[in-house]
This record gives structure tokens, C-alpha cells and sequence, in this order.
């Protein structure tokens, strides 16, 4: 017999002297971020390529193209209270984390001018064994960017092409990215599963997968694996077309969630 048990909602912590990264994602005794060691991670500075630690950054305005992984990861944030904050030309976003009995919310606000266009992901790099799967609705359209370039093309989830997407396996040389328009993903992993949820009136919503069993980058590859929340349907700001970002309304004040919810699963035998 199963017994499905629910902790309280997942604890985040993060870094905001160095772009606000989420340093830890735990639930139940478990550390859901992976991490590497990147010793560029804690010089960056605004307009540097991406460093890659692990852990989860924020994406805003864009995820892809330029700036890299957008302003928001390379710039420190300032903590007031329960808000942390950053701010650069045009754009000054927040966010505030409550952990509850059963979910953690994270709060964002955007002020930007209105009519201003962008993208959002929260980056999140999990670390999950090979046996690991993701569950997001099927049939969902996705576009899928098989060599992580600019140029995708429109699938089904959760096998475009022929590619198991849902399946988080063992290093097999790829690397694959798509924008799945869903605004929920869980992911499976033995006893335990972690579900990531974006809500937002008004703004198109979709989780990034980014699926790199040891083909990225070129030289000495590794595995990650992105399950990242979007507000958007597309990696790149530029180029973008009508309807495929989000949009700063008229007041001037963009506003979404991210809900997360972790759960474990224990056999017991009678």
C-alpha cells in the first residue's frame, strides 16, 4: 500500500548579493537544485556570458540571446523585509517568498513602461538521477530547439520528433531545449516529486525544458536538467513574434506566482 504524505512547502534560499540565485530547493530532508563548481559565478558582472554554478536564476527580459540569460542574474539584489529586489535601465523587479503548510509562493512585480515586451523564466537546474521523469500535459504544443541555437520547430509534447523528452536519463551525448505551453510541470523522481507552478492573467504561460544529457557544451560536457517556469513561449526576446511574450499592462506593474509543492511517497506493508 502507498501512503502519499505532504511536507511543508519547500524551503528556498537564496543569494542576493550575487543575482539573487537560489543557492537551495529543499523538501523533506532533499535538495532539489543541482550545482556545479563555476568560479566565474561570483565576479559576474552586467553583460558577462553566463556562468553556469547550477542553483536557479531568474531570466528577465529574455532567456536566451542578449544580455545572456538576461540582467537580472548578473546584477545584486537588495533584501527589504520579505521582498528582494533589483533594478537596472527600464526594468525594476521584485519578488517576495512565503513557505506554508503545503505550497511555497513566490511573488513577482515588474515595473517596466507599459506595453513593454518580455520574457521571464525562473532557471531552476535540478538535481535528479537517471530514472527521473517529468510529467506535463499531454499533448501540449511545444517548440522544440534541438541544437541550441535560435531556430526551432513546433512539436506535441512529450516526444516532437521522436525524442522522449520526459525521460531524464542517463548521459547519452544530447542536448535539447523546448518551450512546452503549459503552466504546470512535475517532476518524478523515485519516492519523490516536485511540482512547478506559474500563474499570471493575462500573459502566456509555459515551462522551458532544457534536457543536456552530456552534449553540452562542446567541451567537457555534463548533465543538467532544467524544468523552468515561464512567462512567454519563446527562448529568445529578439525576433519574437506578436503574442509569443509577455507584456507590461497599462499600470505600468506586471504581476505573477510561481507555486511549488513537493510531495514523498513512502511503501508501507501491512
Amino acid at each position: 500500500m502507498s501512503d502519499g504524505t505532504r511536507a511543508a512547502g519547500p524551503r528556498i534560499v537564496t543569494d542576493p548579493a550575487h543575482g539573487g540565485r537560489w543557492t537551495s530547493l529543499t523538501s523533506g530532508g532533499r535538495e532539489w537544485l543541482w550545482h556545479r563548481d563555476e568560479p566565474r559565478r561570483h565576479t559576474v558582472r552586467p553583460g558577462d556570458p553566463f556562468a553556469d554554478a547550477g542553483g536557479a536564476e531568474e531570466c528577465l527580459p529574455t532567456v536566451r540571446g542578449v544580455p545572456d540569460h538576461g540582467d537580472a542574474w548578473s546584477r545584486p539584489w537588495r533584501r527589504h523585509g520579505d521582498e528582494e529586489h533589483t533594478a537596472w535601465p527600464g526594468f525594476a523587479l521584485a519578488r517576495r517568498i512565503r513557505t506554508g503548510t503545503e505550497h511555497t509562493v513566490v511573488d513577482y512585480r515588474l515595473a517596466a513602461e507599459p506595453g513593454t515586451r518580455f520574457l521571464w523564466a525562473a532557471h531552476a537546474l535540478l538535481d535528479l538521477s537517471h530514472r527521473a521523469t517529468v510529467a506535463l500535459r499531454d499533448g501540449a504544443p511545444l517548440r522544440l530547439y534541438p541544437d541550441g541555437g535560435p531556430h526551432w520547430r513546433p512539436g506535441r509534447w512529450p516526444c516532437p520528433a521522436g525524442i522522449p523528452l520526459h525521460l531524464l536519463g542517463a548521459p547519452d551525448g544530447t542536448a535539447v531545449g523546448a518551450v512546452v505551453e503549459a503552466g504546470e510541470a512535475t517532476v518524478h523522481d523515485g519516492p519523490d516529486s516536485l511540482t512547478l507552478r506559474v500563474e499570471a492573467d493575462g500573459q502566456p504561460l509555459s515551462v522551458a525544458l532544457w534536457r543536456n544529457l552530456g552534449g553540452f557544451p562542446e567541451q567537457a560536457p555534463y548533465r543538467s536538467i532544467g524544468v523552468e517556469p515561464m512567462l512567454g513561449r519563446v527562448f529568445a526576446l529578439d525576433g519574437a513574434a506578436e503574442g509569443d511574450t509577455a507584456t507590461v499592462p497599462p499600470s505600468g506593474q506586471a504581476r505573477w506566482r510561481l507555486v511549488l509543492t513537493a510531495h514523498h511517497s513512502q511503501e508501507r506493508t501491512h
